[in-house]
């Protein structure tokens, strides 16, 4: 194989659940160790900021986008393709059959801009007014009355026919009221 793309292009290693950060430090060892910053020049295991509370406490943690996968930023190579292939915890490249396919331009940005920081750390706090904005309550004002432990899911009370109801709903179908 000769090189296929003077370019370099964002790719999507499959490795084994949990194994993201140690595919991510074993490559760039094997980067440094090999000499291949010319052709592998980024490894990244995109991650997001949560809040979760832990005996009572607000903690600030980092949780996997993406579970199993690490993104490599490089030009393919037979040489590149084989360290990366052959890195411990690796079962393959995201595309059919063995051929790594790139990740688009718009893709690449998406994913790595992403370091998202979840809502579960924006300033919801129980009590709060909040807004529906998706499923069936949709357009539905409430309270918010609970979040669970890892921020995924709250608890809105809504009046509805004279009557207050507690709904659970995911952190991501509310946001918080605006001040009108």
């Amino acid at each position: 194989m000769t090189e296929k793309s003077k370019e370099p292009c964002w790719y999507v290693v499959h490795t084994y659940s949990g194994y993201e950060n140690k595919v991510k430090d074993t490559l760039e060892k094997s980067v440094e160790n090999n000499g291949m910053q010319n052709l592998i020049f980024d490894v990244r295991v995109p991650v997001e900021d949560v809040v979760e509370i832990k005996n009572g406490k607000r903690v600030k943690t980092q949780r996997k986008v993406y579970p199993g996968y690490v993104l490599v930023h490089m030009i393919e190579t037979s040489e590149s393709w084989y360290v990366v292939r052959n890195t411990r915890g690796v079962t393959g490249f995201v595309g059919p059959g063995s051929k790594p396919v790139p990740l688009s331009d718009e893709e690449a940005e998406a994913i790595i801009s992403e370091s998202r920081t979840s809502q579960k750390e924006s300033t919801l706090k129980v009590g709060d007014a909040v807004d529906i904005v998706e499923g069936i309550f949709a357009d539905y004002s409430g309270r918010l009355d609970e979040i669970s432990p890892d921020g995924n899911e709250v608890t809105v009370i809504v009046s509805t026919v004279g009557r207050d109801m507690p709904i659970k709903l995911d952190m991501k179908q509310i946001r918080k009221k605006k001040d009108d």
